[in-house]
């Protein structure tokens, strides 16, 4: 038997459940929430999960994030028409989905290939033209397109990679969920001069840690 279910309401429902009461209180990233449809970004095995607070499988050992991180990544970037956008790890292509409507273009790179062809079709077929899905390790950012106004790391991180931070311009700001598991936190980094971040801990939160994400890193 197949459960039939009400997307607007859940929709919704996500926003003033999962979201708004913790603090992501930009009204437009809550409209951009209501308006884009995880539901066609979600396998189809679990469309009916799309707006549950949990962590949905995407195949290949990876998971899209929670409806509260990817709510707080977007407040904390703050993105504006003009910029340019780097994101760690497509999954499914739902966040790149979400930063392309607040910014110029999107370059989103994911490791597994498999995965940036299902995030191209899912963004063609919802008619976004301004995101550029790349294969490869995102961690090492993406030179060739850098200097970056903003970085969405969509996935955890032990620490922070120094070529993403590199690759930010002065006054960018990156977005992470720093640390191992049990202990995660939300992370707003933003690059103040040539040689200075400033790091700010927003929540704590759990995310699945991205495939290369074990390997030495910048250490602030």
């Amino acid at each position: 038997m197949t459960v039939s279910v009400n997307f607007e309401q859940a929709r919704f429902n996500m926003v003033e459940q999962q979201i708004r009461p913790w603090d992501v209180l930009d009204q437009e990233v809550l409209g951009l929430l209501l308006a884009v449809k995880r539901e066609d970004f979600v396998p189809a095995a679990y469309r009916n999960l799309a707006y549950a607070d949990t962590a949905i499988p995407l195949g290949h050992g990876a998971e899209m994030l929670h409806p509260l991180i990817e709510g707080h990544g977007l407040q904390a970037l703050q993105l504006k028409k003009h910029e340019k956008v780097l994101e760690v790890g497509t999954g499914s292509g739902y966040m790149a989905a979400l930063l392309a409507a607040h910014a110029e273009q999107v370059w989103t790179v994911e490791i597994e290939p498999a995965l940036a062809q299902v995030a191209k079709a899912n963004l063609q077929k919802a008619g976004i033209g301004n995101v550029a899905v790349e294969t490869g390790d995102g961690l090492l950012g993406l030179a060739a397109h850098a200097p970056f106004d903003a970085i969405m790391v969509s996935g955890a991180v032990e620490e922070i990679p120094a070529a993403l931070l590199q690759q930010l311009k002065v006054n960018g700001r990156l977005f992470a969920v720093v640390g191992s598991a049990p202990v995660q936190t939300m992370t707003l980094v933003t690059r103040v001069g040539e040689n200075d971040y400033r790091s700010e801990a927003l929540l704590e939160a759990g995310a699945p840690m991205l495939r290369t994400a074990v390997k030495p890193a910048f250490i602030f």
